[in-house]
């Protein structure tokens, strides 16, 4: 009888310990689709602000310093290359925005 009632003990934990283990993956699986979605929306926003910014074709002083503050950012969502290397190019430019990389950024927003 107690080989029996330890039996069916371990049995029942093994149950819950399993069970734990799906909650515990359910929970990593919801925790990195909330932070995927989180990015996709930065990386959206930044791609947007940057788009709207060299739509005209001219980057002023106060546009090549808010592109400049996007760079970071947009790395770190996972903004796609055609973006962010435009980006960063005129965020280190000097006193001269390259044009071929307004150029390059305007592409890609149009993509």
């Amino acid at each position: 009888m107690n080989r029996r009632l330890a039996a069916l003990s371990a049995a029942s934990l093994m149950i819950v310990l399993s069970g734990c283990g799906q909650v515990q993956q359910a929970a990593e699986k919801a925790v990195n689709d909330g932070a995927s979605q989180v990015a996709t929306a930065a990386g959206s926003e930044i791609k947007r602000q940057a788009c709207s910014l060299v739509a005209d074709g001219l980057v002023s002083v106060q546009d090549k310093k808010a592109l400049g503050g996007l760079v970071a950012g947009a790395q770190s969502a996972g903004v796609p290359a055609e973006i962010t290397t435009p980006l960063k190019q005129i965020a280190d430019s000097g006193d001269k925005v390259p044009a071929d990389s307004v150029k390059a950024l305007q592409d890609a927003c149009a993509k």
